[in-house]
């Protein structure tokens, strides 16, 4: 019986997440399997994925094909390189304690990959919210001075208006007085 590790589809369309799972190769994408090993989400940033790696190495050893998908999250979670430097200390190239010290280490380095990429992605959630407050200001300010400037438009035009409205009333005395006079 040729046994798989590989995803099993779920969630609903257009959002789906993955379960990780020992499966029999002739079992359907989604139908039977041995044992779950973990899930994969890869709708966060950056992916979920939550892996017992133990089992997961425990299948490989025992001769578990993992899938092209399936082998790279167990890249990513460290799991292939565990195998490997178990592989190493199978054949006597190295020891217990430096496959454990070079795992350690390669660990650390992807913890600290993995934090400066969830801080870059808020540093950068940070800075798209503070040039689109920045951009938001910019048009405000430009809608009040056009308000302003209409404002003070409008007023000049009814200083104009109420200014000439007055020049012909005051005319229009003095042009009565002044004809008045010659009538009589």
């Amino acid at each position: 019986m040729a046994v798989k590790i590989r995803l099993q589809r779920h969630g609903k369309k257009n959002f789906a997440f993955f379960h990780i799972v020992v499966a029999d190769s002739r079992a359907p994408r989604d139908g039977r399997f041995i044992e779950q090993l973990g899930s994969y989400n890869p709708n966060t940033n950056p992916a979920t994925i939550i892996l017992n790696s133990e089992r997961a190495l425990a299948w490989l050893k025992v001769g578990a094909e993992p899938t092209l998908t399936a082998r790279r999250i167990l890249s990513y979670e460290g799991v292939m390189l565990r195998h490997h430097l178990d592989g190493g200390v199978a054949k006597g190239a190295l020891t217990e304690a430096q496959a454990d010290a070079k795992w350690n280490e390669w660990k650390t380095q992807r913890d600290a990959k993995v934090e400066a990429k969830k801080s870059g992605i808020k540093a950068a959630a940070i800075e798209a919210r503070k040039a689109a407050k920045a951009e938001e200001t910019k048009v405000n300010e430009a809608r009040a001075e056009a308000l302003a400037k209409k404002a003070a438009d409008l007023a000049a035009a009814k200083a104009a208006e109420a200014a000439a409205a007055e020049a012909p009333a005051e005319e229009a005395p003095a042009g009565e007085a002044a004809e008045a006079p010659a009538e009589a």
